[in-house]
């Protein structure tokens, strides 16, 4: 039997020292993010992503020893464990596998079989199973006995039948090989239950819905799960079963057990329990298993999609250090509005009321045009909620009537602004100020930094997932906390401007740590040097080992320490310096002299030539910040609700969400448009990130509107022409499965100029379920 480091190595087809190291590491407290950048050389250059995989898969096979050796414990104190059984657990590989062999000797309820041995009905279905010729009424007579529970000979076969059932329905082959079949060829069918018809329209993609387990996509799956909750949809798993024929499965039953109906006396009886042992035992237990598979596969999917999404959003290239007037619009309760310096603090807030029923247009362009003086402001940040485009309009007509301000103006996401408004983390941080100005606050922060600020909501608040609702909250919070400590960590935290939360993220701390940096910063002024963390409360060395790489200190005593040089690497750089003669002022920066030094000239007994590279990249650009440069989408004018859009319109938006089956695209309409995947490109995609993600500008075209449910089909295929009309079987729904053309690979590009072709219908009802779940995800 493989070792856990083996099995992992082979999984990740690295070699089983560097697991071994990397598990050693995790063992001893290291985080992720700092074995991943400063011990390149023991793990052989893992990255993150190989490391986290690491992790998750460590905990999985240490939680399946357990399970074995707990297994062979209950066996053997049972007396049942023999060397064939022992060889079998040990060589199990999947919880799923060790469950089935265990399941013979699992403690259960009294079951009918068990009575019907202590019955003496055991001889009986041992002798029609042996000897088919013998007739079961005759035999069964010599098994009756009232005063055992027989009382007659009915009794006694379905007595004798019940063991049959039981004994088949543990063996571990057979039900492996049937799970194997159902997974490979099971087909999921779903039935509209009737009396929920009609408040269950929006599932009505699955109201008579089949298709393979195997290729059922995430979104797909959870929206059946979804409709199953909600008492809409009768969902089953079973074997196809060609007219007239019996059910494979019993086939594979009768041929595994010996039974073969050629007309002899028990046959039929025999041919009987492998009905029930497929209809009652078994076939109930894979259903149930796979399904469980199947809303765990979706889920991974789905975490996977979120993940992904809240990485590229988290790591969205920052607007810097600007002065910026952050905007919350609203209606009748006015636009909130918050004033930060360049550092993000809290200067000045007020509310504005520029729409009905006030209408104080010009009121509300004096006052923030005297706040933007007042406060040398750069950026407007404008929420993307309700009156957003009407809000934008105010910020375009203030720079309008003053240009010696110089402002740019932007929409952001808003998602999460509430949440965060509401928090123990907003009331900390603002006691005194109203909840409803808290959220513009946020919105200016979050064009500043988006990373700074959004690590101060909680990520599946952030409203960039696909059925995260759907998916188990453990898993989910999870996956997105590691999202956030990876890129908390890859960009780096500023020292002596970080936030609480933002520092809770940082390689080795945690909130309590945080907070003591926090009170030793206000307590004693900017921290001048990293060794000045040794005097933070409960801040020990092994602390600093972890967290001191990835806080920054600018304009600090030493210059490394505003880089992602670790302190004890310090020793590597002067003996650059030494060996060079040059000062350590003049060597930062100068790229020509950087990247002509051989990195196997400065390596020891410690620092190995990986990082001795990353030592040298680093002193080339310090500090450098790993996230795009900024830019911004630019909305139409006059295109500011559902009704402007028309087919064939050319318009420019930013990414706001990426799912399995394409990308949401904010087009300043107050909803965001779908781009199918089948619309991302003139090429087949299989996998929507891979062209684009969170946060990109992309261009795009209108292909169809239905203003009725707020559905917005686009494309980024620009020689497209509007769809045709849906054909009455696609109206009328899945003859094969919905979106079924999304494996489909699209033409490849020509090389040449080509006609248009024609594009599938974007919006059918398969489209229309995809749409409305995902946008139920999202929150403010």
């Amino acid at each position: 039997m493989l070792s856990i480091s083996q099995r992992i190595a082979d999984e990740l087809s690295v070699r089983e020292s560097q697991v071994a190291s990397a598990i050693a590491m995790l063992d001893e407290g290291s985080t992720v993010p700092f074995i991943a950048r400063y011990r390149k050389e023991a793990t052989g250059g893992l990255d993150d992503t190989q490391l986290r995989t690491l992790e998750e898969r460590l905990g999985y096979l240490r939680e399946l020893e357990d399970r074995r050796a707990s297994i062979l414990s209950t066996i053997q104190d049972q007396g049942k464990l023999t060397p064939e059984l022992e060889r079998q657990i040990k060589q199990a590989d999947t919880k799923t596998r060790l469950e089935d062999l265990y399941l013979p000797y699992k403690q259960k309820r009294r079951t009918k079989a068990q009575i019907a041995r202590e019955a003496g009905l055991e001889p009986l279905a041992d002798a029609l199973l042996a000897d088919p010729a013998k007739q079961p009424d005759s035999e069964a007579a010599a098994f009756v006995d009232a005063d055992k529970g027989v009382a007659d000979v009915k009794a006694a076969l379905d007595g004798a039948r019940h063991i049959l059932v039981e004994r088949f329905g543990e063996d571990a082959e057979l039900v492996g090989r049937l799970r194997t079949a159902m997974a490979d060829k099971g087909v999921v069918t779903s039935k509209v239950i009737e009396e929920k018809k009609a408040e269950g329209a929006k599932f009505s993609d699955y109201f008579d819905f089949s298709e393979n387990w195997s290729k059922l996509p995430s979104h797909r799956a959870l929206a059946l799960f979804r409709g199953r909750a909600q008492g809409v949809l009768d969902i089953r798993l079973d074997l196809p079963v060609e007219e007239g024929q019996p059910h494979p499965a019993e086939g594979t039953i009768a041929a595994h057990t010996g039974i073969r109906d050629q007309g002899r006396p028990a046959d039929k009886w025999l041919s009987d329990v492998v009905r029930w042992t497929w209809k009652l035992k078994i076939g109930p237990h894979i259903e149930t298993d796979l399904m469980g598979s199947l809303r765990e596969r979706a889920e991974d999917e789905a975490i996977r999609v979120f993940a992904r999404n809240l990485h590229d959003l988290l790591l969205a290239a920052p607007a810097g250090q600007r002065a910026t007037i952050g905007l919350d619009p609203g209606i009748r309760t006015g636009v909130k509005v918050a004033v930060v310096d360049s550092t993000g603090k809290l200067v000045e807030t007020t509310t504005i009321y520029p729409h009905p029923p006030r209408n104080d247009w010009d009121g509300s362009i004096a006052v923030l045009a005297a706040l933007a003086a007042r406060h040398k402001v750069e950026l407007i940040s404008i929420g993307n909620g309700t009156a957003s485009r009407e809000t934008d309009k105010l910020a375009a007509d203030l720079m309008k009537r003053h240009p010696e301000l110089s402002l740019t103006k932007l929409v952001v996401s808003e998602a999460g602004a509430s949440v965060y408004s509401a928090s123990e983390t907003a009331a900390h941080e603002f006691p005194s100020l109203d909840v409803s100005l808290r959220g513009a606050v946020s919105i200016a922060r979050r064009l500043q930094d988006p990373l700074a600020e959004l690590v101060k909501i909680e990520p599946k608040s952030i409203g960039v997932g696909q059925y995260q609702h759907d998916v188990a909250g453990g898993k989910l919070a999870r996956s997105l906390d590691a999202v956030v400590e990876d890129c908390v960590n890859a960009v780096g935290v500023d020292l002596n401007t970080a936030s609480i939360p933002l520092l809770t993220r940082v390689s080795g701390l945690n909130e309590t740590i945080a907070r003591n940096i926090v009170e030793h910063r206000d307590r004693n002024g900017a921290f001048r040097s990293r060794k000045q963390l040794l005097d933070v409360a409960r801040l020990g060395p092994k602390t600093f080992e972890q967290a001191a790489g990835f806080l920054r200190i600018r304009d600090g005593e030493n210059p490394l320490d505003g880089s992602a040089v670790h302190p004890e690497a310090y020793p590597v750089v002067q003996r650059i310096i030494k060996t060079t003669g040059r000062d350590l002022g003049s060597v930062i920066g100068d790229a020509r002299f950087l990247r002509g030094l051989s990195a196997e000239d400065f390596t020891d007994e410690r620092f190995g030539v990986p990082t001795v590279e990353d030592i040298i990249k680093e002193l080339e650009k310090p500090g450098r910040d790993p996230r795009p440069e900024f830019k911004t989408a630019t909305f139409k004018e006059g295109v500011e609700e559902l009704k402007h859009l028309q087919p064939g319109m050319m318009l420019e938006g930013v990414v706001t969400n990426v799912t399995a089956f394409g990308a949401f695209v904010d087009i300043g309409v107050h909803q965001d448009g779908l781009v199918h995947i089948s619309q991302l490109a003139n090429s087949f995609v299989k996998d929507p990130h891979t062209v684009v993600k969170a946060g990109d500008v992309v261009k795009v075209k209108v292909l169809e509107v239905d203003i009725p449910r707020k559905r917005i089909a686009l494309t980024m295929r620009m020689g497209e022409e509007a769809p045709r009309p849906a054909r009455r079987e696609e109206q009328r729904g899945p003859a094969r499965p919905p979106q079924q053309q999304d494996r489909r690979p699209a033409a490849p590009a020509p090389k040449v100029a080509a006609k248009p072709v024609k594009a599938p219908e974007p919006v059918n009802s398969a489209f229309a379920e995809a749409f409305a779940r995902a946008q139920s995800g999202k929150k403010k």
